[in-house]
């Protein structure tokens, strides 16, 4: 899966700037998806690891990206997990590609 290893541990509020995810949706997909349960502190702060916010990024794809409701992402979590995992990593690939794709393009035209 796609990695952000810069940070062993990231609160909540990185977590919503690094991947433009409200603090009030994570709280509700922690309640929803049993797949995501980041560490808390004795005074109940969150951290996430690298891991938990691939879990997010495959919570996000289901929900955000194919339209899917928390119920049938749920159940499809639970069901085709691995299924689900690589769907998801493929998707990261492509779009890493065309982005790639897109600023050799960019690239390109600058020089003409």
């Amino acid at each position: 899966m796609y990695l952000i290893v810069d940070k062993t541990f990231y609160k909540i509020s990185q977590v919503e700037e690094l991947l433009g995810i409200p603090q009030t949706t994570l709280r509700f997909w922690e309640t929803q998806f049993t797949i995501l349960k980041p560490r808390r502190t004795e005074k109940g702060t969150r951290y996430y690891t690298p891991e938990d916010l691939d879990k997010i990024r495959m919570i996000q794809y289901l929900v955000k990206e194919r339209g899917l409701k928390i119920e049938k992402a749920q159940e499809i979590i639970k069901h085709n997990h691995t299924g689900v995992t690589k769907r998801y990593q493929a998707m990261q690939r492509l779009q890493e590609v065309r982005k790639r794709l897109t600023e050799l393009l960019a690239a390109i035209d600058r020089r003409n």
